[in-house]
């Protein structure tokens, strides 16, 4: 047995999930661009969970399902006041996450229907989640989750307390489309990994919580705005882009293991940086990734991934940095919950082995004589 670093390369389960066949990513067999363009996250959830597009009757039913499940047991609620308000939001998320397990009746039902239903409550609840908290750390109220809303809508709302405008949603809406799924990426293998010992789904979830929280996986567009507000102004871009790569350091949000073309998530939003930038008229940040993606491609060759544009979007939205990989995971929920439903219904437990480098021939020797 020949280890591979990483997983590279290595085929690891079959799914109709997702797929990345030469640069081209698509849900359930939809092109990711024909999505962003017209779907809404809410119909992506149900193509994900259900393997096609629902009919209007069926996305209302969806739409009021989520609603309906959106509150958040005020048990949970009381764990986020005592939590120290410098503890990072991704952290509290996986602990809340693991909590909610304690108050759904249904934490050990594995019946589908079961794990469909508490799917559906943890895609409402991660987003009521990350917006408790963010104003209670800032020593506000939470707001309640506002019936009948969007996801994107409910999560603008309960995060600022005023009501978003369109563009605003819609920037949030095609944000989360396209951040629903990417086959077997890092979290959701961990979220297979636990289910596949028939573990729970909120297991799975919080498994993979806490795999994006990783800022190797989650934490890049989180790198990006940082190095945005490194750099400070665009007549400083040249010289800490050739300063980096003259280093050899990584800059973030370019380059992606699987896509060599470029990331064709990236294009969608940018141009939802700019739309959001020319209506605020503040195309600084927007400006700024523009000159450093070209110059980088210039001397590397290499193009932006979907994390490089994300974080303008989310800046302009006025979404607090450290927000942001929670925000990835409001989105990639969607995605866990359909590779977990999968996993339950053709299960086998998964356990690779492993090449072993260590020493050989031992021999024990008593703790008085070593």
């Amino acid at each position: 047995m020949t280890a591979t670093k990483g997983l590279e390369g290595i085929v690891a389960a079959t799914t109709s999930v997702s797929s990345i066949v030469d640069g081209v990513l698509t849900y359930r067999g939809y092109d990711i661009d024909d999505l962003a363009d017209h779907a809404t996250f809410e119909e992506v959830i149900y193509l994900l969970w259900y393997g096609k597009l629902p009919s209007h009757s069926e996305l209302i039913q969806l739409k009021a399902e989520l609603s309906a499940s959106a509150a958040v047991p005020a048990p949970v609620i009381d764990i986020l006041k005592l939590v120290p308000r410098n503890t990072t939001p991704m952290a509290v998320l996986r602990t809340a996450v693991s909590s909610l397990a304690i108050y759904d009746p249904e934490a050990e039902d594995m019946s589908p229907e079961a794990n469909y239903r508490k799917a559906a409550r943890l895609q409402a609840q991660i987003p009521t989640i990350v917006a408790a908290y963010a104003r209670l750390r800032n020593q506000d109220d939470p707001i309640s989750p506002k019936e009948g809303a969007s996801i994107a809508e409910n999560f603008l709302y309960m995060l600022t307390g005023s009501e978003p405008d369109a563009v605003a949603i819609k920037a949030l809406d095609k944000a989360l489309v396209l951040h629903a799924d990417h086959e077997l990426n890092a979290s959701t293998f961990a979220s297979r990994v636990t289910v596949a010992t028939l573990s729970d789904i909120y297991s799975g979830v919080t498994s993979a919580i806490g795999t994006l929280k990783g800022p190797l996986h989650g934490g890049a567009n989180e790198g990006v705005m940082a190095m945005l507000e490194e750099i400070g102004s665009i007549d400083q871009i040249d010289d800490y882009v050739r300063g980096k790569l003259e280093r050899r350091e990584k800059l973030m949000g370019f380059g992606h293991r699987v896509y060599k073309g470029g990331d064709p998530r990236a294009k969608h939003l940018q141009r939802m940086s700019y739309e959001l930038g020319k209506r605020t008229e503040n195309l600084k940040w927007y400006d700024m990734s523009v000159k450093i993606e070209g110059l980088v491609f210039g001397l590397k060759g290499l193009r932006p991934n979907v994390d490089f544009y994300s974080a303008s979007v989310y800046t302009i939205l006025g979404i607090p940095r450290d927000l942001f990989t929670p925000i990835f995971a409001i989105s990639r929920c969607s995605g866990w919950t359909a590779h977990i439903l999968e996993q339950y219904e053709n299960n086998r437990i998964i356990r690779p082995r492993a090449e072993y480098v260590g020493k050989a021939d031992q021999k024990y020797v008593p703790v008085d004589y070593r």
